[in-house]
């Protein structure tokens, strides 16, 4: 309960901080978020390469999984 109550807080916090009239923090925040971007995009770019590559590497094994299944399959036949 404490953790949801900690979080309103501080999405309130945000939103106040994003006005216009209440901290003017608006040109900071556009000035961070503009220089965070690529970085971001960047992180995101890697995170989605390395889950590729685990999802290539899966249907690999599944592939060798399902063929080891086939053989033993046709030798009790």
């Amino acid at each position: 309960m404490a953790a949801l109550l900690v979080g309103l807080v501080f999405i309130a916090f945000g939103l106040v901080a994003c006005l216009p009239g209440a901290l003017n923090w608006g040109a900071d925040i556009l000035t961070f978020l503009r220089g965070a971007s690529p970085v971001v995009a960047f992180l995101v770019g890697l995170i989605a390469l390395f889950i590729g590559f685990a999802d290539i590497k899966d249907r690999a094994e599944a592939k060798k999984e399902e063929a080891e299944e086939a053989k033993k399959e046709e030798k009790k036949a």
